[in-house]
């Protein structure tokens, strides 16, 4: 039976329990943004689930990127430096070069004057292309099973600390979570920010970091997987509030893995992510014990 690492059997922070926040991030005056309770992972109390922050800053390209009338991210990567601290963070844009039909941005993310974050992204011009009526592999599949058909799910570490599990509903269309190959919808319960709706884009980008988390192959208790990266390709707009993630971990013999998946919405496939894997034994750097709450898996 897969053992949960040391904070998902943790007792719970505070004996009282605390009020459930309203959005993922609160905007403040100087233009950062403090985030809450509902962007905490499952591996350490003080540090976000890397979906969240890429969500928000997937938000302030969206904006610097629609200001040239591309509005659509067909890509965005994000380069994971440091742990995300459940605290103030600013964002920093720049475009990088935008033409009439393409733009090419980059973005920091800061907490306490340290970049934790990089990202490039690419944004495209919509527009609408006549295709013709038969194309090799297409039309494009559907995920394993629909959002409506597919039964709810809880993270196992859901309940015990107002987190990630709380920001988003899960529902199965296929495999069991963190038993390997596994397919899930995942759908935003709360928003990021007061009084907006999350974008499309921002919603796949909550769920897209976790697919080393939902297809894990190895021990939690006993192994760290944690990525270092995700690379979000996406060949359309979503549409609608849910998106899947069809994911599987693949590891090597020498401390590196992949994990991939498909991303699909209720029409069919959009998309797909890649994240890179440091994989190590769980309290061990070499020869060096650490503790566990040392790592940093997202």
């Amino acid at each position: 039976m897969m053992q949960m690492p040391r904070f998902f059997t943790e007792p719970s922070l505070t004996t009282a329990t605390p009020a459930m926040p309203t959005t993922a991030y609160a905007s403040l005056a100087d233009g950062s943004y403090r985030a809450t309770a509902l962007t905490r992972g499952p591996w350490h109390p003080e540090h976000q689930h890397a979906g969240p922050p890429i969500a928000l800053v997937c938000r302030a390209i969206e904006q610097a990127a629609a200001e040239r009338g591309l509005t659509h991210v067909s890509r965005l990567t994000a380069n994971l430096l440091r742990p995300v601290p459940i605290g103030q963070v600013s964002i920093e844009v720049a475009t990088d070069y935008a033409g009439r039909n393409a733009g090419h941005f980059s973005a920091r993310l800061i907490a306490a004057g340290k970049d934790v974050a990089r990202f490039t992204a690419l944004a495209q011009r919509e527009n609408a292309v006549r295709l013709p009526d038969t194309l090799p592999g297409h039309p494009l599949p559907m995920a394993p099973l629909g959002a409506d058909e597919s039964p709810e799910c809880r993270f196992p570490f859901a309940g015990r600390h107002v987190g990630y599990s709380d920001l988003v509903e899960t529902r199965i269309a296929h495999g069991k979570l963190f038993h390997g190959p596994c397919a899930i919808w995942f759908r935003l319960k709360r928003p990021l920010l007061e009084g907006e709706s999350p974008s499309v884009y921002q919603r796949a980008a909550v769920a897209a970091d976790s697919g080393n988390g939902i297809s894990a192959i190895l021990d939690f208790g006993a192994y760290s997987f944690v990525n270092s990266d995700l690379s979000l390709h996406l060949l359309r707009r979503p549409r609608g509030e849910w998106i899947c993630l069809d994911a599987r971990t693949c590891i090597g013999p020498d401390g590196g893995g992949l994990a991939e998946s498909a991303l699909y919405d209720v029409h069919g496939l959009i998309g797909r992510a890649m994240q890179s894997l440091s994989v190590s034994r769980r309290g061990y750097q070499g020869e060096t014990a650490v503790e566990p709450h040392m790592k940093n898996p997202q």
